[in-house]
Formats: structure tokens, sequence, C-alpha cells
């Protein structure tokens, strides 16, 4: 039998006690298994595990889960959303290229995959350039003109 694959929220359960002690449980060791409703143990790849074992902390914490499959095409208030960033500066960065997508009558759409990827690019360069502030910094002693801040007041 196959299932078409569709997005869905989960939202966390009231109580998060449970969740919160099967997750100080779960340990990296050794080989998992999912145990199906007739008893038959089924061995789970170490990428599965890690998933389930991040979903069940993050809904132990209260937090909300959306899984959905790679191929997934969002639409541009959706990928704003991932990005943390506002529908009108998403836009932006499609019409200067940073990110493709495609256009559906009036509509655009993105890739989660080419979200992702911008996603790392970005993060990727934040840390080059926040490495390159520290050095810069190192170079010219700002670190120790700082040590002691006079007060402002």
């Amino acid at each position: 039998m196959t299932q078409k694959l569709h997005d869905r929220t989960v939202l966390p359960p009231e109580e998060t006690g449970p969740l919160t002690k099967m997750v100080a449980a779960f340990r990296d060791q050794g080989q998992a298994a999912l145990v199906g409703p007739d008893g038959v143990p089924w061995d789970l790849p170490v990428e599965a595990y890690r998933v389930l074992r991040e979903v069940l902390e993050a809904m132990a914490n209260g937090l909300a889960i959306t899984v959905m499959p790679r191929h997934t095409m969002l639409t541009t208030q959706e990928a704003a959303d991932m990005l943390g960033i506002s529908r009108p500066t998403l836009v932006k960065l499609l019409a200067d290229g940073e990110l493709p997508y495609e256009q559906r009558g009036r509509h655009r759409r993105l890739l989660l995959t080419d979200l992702l990827e911008y996603q790392q690019r970005a993060r990727n360069e934040r840390n080059r350039q926040l490495d390159a502030l520290v050095n810069e910094a190192g170079e010219h002693n700002l670190y120790r003109d700082t040590t002691t801040p006079r007060p402002t007041r």
C-alpha cells in the first residue's frame, strides 16, 4: 500500500513530562529498533533514530513539528517564515537572483532544497564575516582597549 507523503504540523501534547523522560533515556549507542503493533521489531537506520529523537525532544520542549519531503514547493510567505525574514525581503532576494524559483501564473514557488541550500550559504557567509571581524579586532588590539569599559553616564 502506497501512501502519498504530505506536510503536516504536529502540536506537542498538553503534558510533556513523559516525552521529557523518554528523551533523557535515549542514547546514541547501539542499534535502535521500532516495535510494531504486532510486536515485530524493525531495526532503525541511525538517521531515522536521530530524527525521531529530535522530534521528541522538540515536542518535550513544547514546540510544534513540521516534517516535509525535500521536493516540497513553498510559497513565498512559507519560505520567508522559514528564513525569519519578511515576504518583501524574500521577493527582493528572488529578484536579485539569490534564490531560484518557479513562476506559476502570478505566484512564485520555491523548492525546499533550494531554500535550505541558501540558508546554509547565508550561514557560512555570516560566519566567515564574523571571523574576519574578530581577526581584524585582534590585529588592532581592540580587545585590549575594551577590557575595562568606561562609564558612559
